[in-house]
């Protein structure tokens, strides 16, 4: 006969706020400046000069629904 062991239940892991709100407040912020670029970076309110950005991103305007003309 062979002795059978039981393993313990897994127990799930618990990740304090403490250390998930500075990542998720990192991530915010950085989605934020993605939708600017994506979305508002033409004309009046373009930070940088010229259509470089524009033209970068402009496939993504689209997939997003995004007018840029």
């Amino acid at each position: 006969m062979t002795n059978a062991v039981l393993a313990p239940a897994a127990r799930p892991l618990r990740i304090p706020l403490r250390e998930i709100l500075p990542w998720a407040v990192f991530a915010g912020l950085l989605l934020l400046l993605a939708i600017y670029f994506v979305g508002a970076e033409e004309g009046a309110t373009s930070l940088i000069a010229g259509m470089a950005v524009h033209e970068f991103v402009h496939d993504g305007r689209h997939l997003l629904g995004f007018p840029c003309h």
